[in-house]
């Protein structure tokens, strides 16, 4: 299959896609991997089915040695180093198959975290803010496996405020070495890393990122963690008692830690919800080759309608996730590239990216994180009792998805993040909400259009969506007339708004995804995937009318209230739809091929 490549020219700005229209041929969607990139998604499958899975319980067990021994053998197939440049033992990769590799070792339990983890906020920081000194001394050694990396940004004190941080640093009197007095807690590959990033406050105040390595002298690690899921992630706090760091390993500025810390976890949201988006996949596929075994009444439970209404649920929301996911793994691949062509060094590309889509970055995390949630509970129901029992691995993929809603900042911090940015990018002038808000307030009190006899395919969808973006304009525009800088402080109401934009953004990239199908193949041949969309368009309607009113109800009264009300009603009206036997025709075709299709 040929492998499309978006206009670079016509490369949308973070959250832009709010006020505009989306066009389905710039859509990058899993149709379009290429033959590369399909092969390393196939060796990473692999990986994981010859030498993670066999052993899933000795890793469970934290076997020592264990773990780092299966991280040197991903690194020896190149694994751990995709997206690493060759100057440093890298492969020199795409960021689309970096997404693609830790989506298919996504299924991999505590595997997937032990590996994200070094692969991203283990190795990140060095590359994209080391010196040329720090990145030949660690990155080579990280690429290959050789060395473990690890990351300590929280405290027992500190989680969500992360700049709350009270782990400190003061330079010794030779001048050679800065002392560290704290301690971290949650550190992912903590008890056997090498190589750790670790935030402190140099003088009480300029919070700065260091290199330290095993071994540093006053540096120590607390046992490990028992924790509800994810028990063959190594979990230890490290304690630093005036831990000598040499000043050469200063990361990035003295000061600018938080420039490190907050630009690391952009990508590492979107690696959560490719991670996240493979575990579903494999937990989709393990429930519905259960219920085709699994016999009641003389027929296998496949055969029920309310298993399949499940088994057809897990099936959009996967479809959806993951073409929300590539569209914007793609956008951030563009504009490395573009960055890159232009002058911008390697580092600052790479990061410059990440940060102009740090909202759908924010929005995939939460998004990655909520299906995998589904899909695993509802795997349990499947099983029945069963699923209750640790013979049964859904039972561990259950207990292992439920850090994913906390990890990289929760679901909630994302949340209010994602309306936060929208609109601080407003404010400075990079993308023009004030315009489109204002036309459609005019829309509100004008006579309804009640659209014209367009018939061309997908008419009535993309109306359906370009009236949700209505929605959250209005919304958003009132709250903020409304509340000024109250808004801030209203997190029930940011939220709500956020999960509009989040219904939204996934809605319309499954739209697209569907017209450029249809526009390859033929109408014809995309019935399962319209199926999909328009159910899923159909669930939205309710959900962003739900989260709407709720806002409204929230901060408007009187007349603005009522008209306000009418509007919502209005652009999130959708025409009656027989969910219930396009879902039948989701779970036929996913039984019949027993797995949730690749």
């Amino acid at each position: 299959m040929h492998n499309t490549t978006s206009n670079i020219a016509s490369l949308p700005r973070g959250a832009e896609w709010i006020v505009k229209e989306s066009i389905p041929f710039d859509t990058f969607t899993p149709e379009d991997f290429n033959e590369e990139q399909r092969m390393v998604k196939d060796m990473c499958l692999s990986f994981l089915d010859s030498e993670i899975l066999p052993i899933i319980d000795r890793i469970d067990k934290l076997e020592p040695g264990l773990m780092p021994s299966l991280l040197e053998k991903a690194g020896e197939q190149g694994l751990l180093a995709t997206a690493l440049p060759e100057q440093y033992g890298g492969l020199g990769k795409d960021f689309i198959t970096a997404t693609l590799v830790n989506e298919a070792l996504g299924g991999g339990f505590s595997f997937s975290v032990a590996m994200a983890a070094h692969t991203g906020i283990g190795t990140l920081p060095i590359l994209y803010f080391g010196n040329d000194a720090q990145k030949q001394k660690y990155i080579p050694k990280l690429a290959s496996g050789e060395w473990k990396g690890s990351y300590g940004l929280t405290e027992p004190n500190s989680g969500s405020d992360a700049l709350g941080a009270k782990t400190t640093a003061k330079l010794s009197a030779d001048g050679k070495y800065y002392l560290l007095n704290g301690q971290k807690c949650w550190i992912t590959n903590g008890g056997f890393a090498d190589v750790y990033t670790v935030f402190a406050k140099i003088d009480g105040d300029k919070f700065t990122a260091f290199i330290v390595e095993r071994g540093f002298e006053g540096f120590t690690q607390g046992p490990e963690e028992h924790k509800m899921g994810i028990k063959g992630s190594s979990t230890v706090q490290l304690y630093f008692q005036d831990c000598k760091v040499p000043v050469e390993n200063v990361l990035g500025e003295i000061g600018k830690g938080h420039v490190i810390a907050f630009n690391i976890l952009n990508i590492g949201r979107l690696k959560l919800c490719a991670a996240a988006l493979g575990a579903a996949k494999r937990s989709a596929t393990t429930a519905i080759q259960y219920a085709t075994t699994r016999e009641q009444f003389k027929t296998a439970i496949a055969n029920f309608g309310a298993i399949r209404n499940k088994i057809a649920q897990m099936g959009i929301d996967l479809w959806i996730c993951e073409s929300a996911l590539y569209r914007a793994s793609k956008w951030i691949d563009d504009k490395e590239v573009e960055m890159m062509n232009s002058g911008t060094a390697f580092n600052e590309a790479h990061l410059g990216a990440a940060e102009e889509y740090a909202i759908e970055c924010a929005i995939l995390k939460v998004l990655g994180s909520e299906v995998l949630d589904f899909v695993v509970d509802e795997g349990v129901q499947i099983h029945g009792g069963n699923g209750f029992s640790d013979e049964y691995i859904i039972s561990k993929a259950y207990r292992d998805s439920r850090i994913n809603r906390i990890f990289e900042g929760t679901n909630e911090i994302n949340r209010l993040l994602i309306v936060d940015m929208v609109l601080k990018r407003a404010l400075k002038g990079k993308l023009d909400l004030m315009g489109p808000a204002m036309a459609v307030a005019k829309e509100l009190v004008s006579i309804p259009d009640f659209g014209s006899s367009d018939d061309t395919p997908f008419t009535k969808e993309k109306n359906i969506i370009a009236n949700f973006k209505k929605a959250i304009l209005m919304v958003a525009g009132a709250a903020v007339q409304k509340l000024m800088t109250k808004l801030e402080s209203e997190q029930e109401i940011l939220m709500n708004i956020a999960d509009m934009a989040i219904q939204t953004f996934s809605a319309e990239s499954g739209l697209l995804r569907v017209m450029k199908l249809a526009d390859q193949r033929g109408a014809d041949s995309v019935n399962y995937e319209l199926d999909i969309v328009r159910t899923y368009l159909y669930d939205a309607a309710d959900k962003i009318n739900k989260y709407g009113k709720d806002a409204i109800n929230a901060f408007a009264e009187g007349d603005e209230q009522r008209m306000m009300l009418l509007g919502l009603k209005r652009f999130t009206k959708v025409e009656p739809f027989n969910s219930k036997a396009a879902k039948e025709r989701i779970a036929k075709k996913l039984i019949g091929e027993n797995k949730y299709p690749a």
